[in-house]
C-alpha cells in the first residue's frame, strides 16, 4: 500500500513523515540554544604543588558537591596536567562563571577557566530536511 503525498503515517525504515516536502533550512547558529556549558579550567603560575597541596581537599570536596547539586554533570583531569574540564548543567554563563569562582583553587588565584556554551550539533537539522517532491 503506498503512500500519498502529505501522509502523516511514519516510515518503519527512517521513523520520518512519509510524503513531506518541507525544504526548510535547519536552524543558524543564532538559533541553537544553550544547554550546558563547558569549562575548561587552567592551572595558574601561583599553583605549584606545594601551594596547591594544602587546598586540595577543599577542592575535591567543593566539586563533589557541585556535582551531587547537579551542577557539574561531568569532571575530567586533563591528562597533561595542566588543569580540569567540567561539563556544567546552566545555560548561563554567568550562573557558570559564579559557580567556578567558589572553587578553592578559583579563589586562591590558582585556576582560570575559559567557558564555551554548548548546544545541540546544528548540523543535525540537514538530516531533518527532505528533497522537494519532483
Amino acid at each position: 500500500m503506498g503512500t500519498r503525498q502529505g501522509d502523516s503515517r511514519l516510515s518503519d525504515d527512517a521513523n520520518r513523515t512519509v510524503g513531506a516536502t518541507d525544504t526548510k533550512p535547519p536552524p543558524n547558529v543564532a538559533d541553537v540554544p544553550t544547554t550546558k556549558m563547558l569549562a575548561i579550567g587552567r592551572l595558574t603560575e601561583a599553583a605549584t604543588p606545594e601551594a596547591r597541596g594544602p587546598i586540595m581537599p577543599a577542592e575535591v570536596r567543593a566539586t563533589v558537591r557541585l556535582h551531587l547539586a547537579g551542577k557539574v554533570d561531568q569532571w575530567f583531569f586533563r591528562t597533561d596536567g595542566s588543569g580540569v574540564v567540567f561539563h556544567i548543567n546552566t545555560t548561563d554563563p554567568a550562573e557558570a562563571r559564579s559557580l567556578l569562582d567558589r572553587l578553592p583553587l578559583r579563589m586562591a588565584g590558582m585556576m582560570e577557566f575559559e567557558l564555551i556554551p554548548l548546544g545541540p550539533l546544528r548540523a543535525l537539522g540537514f538530516l531533518l530536511t527532505e528533497p522537494a517532491a519532483g
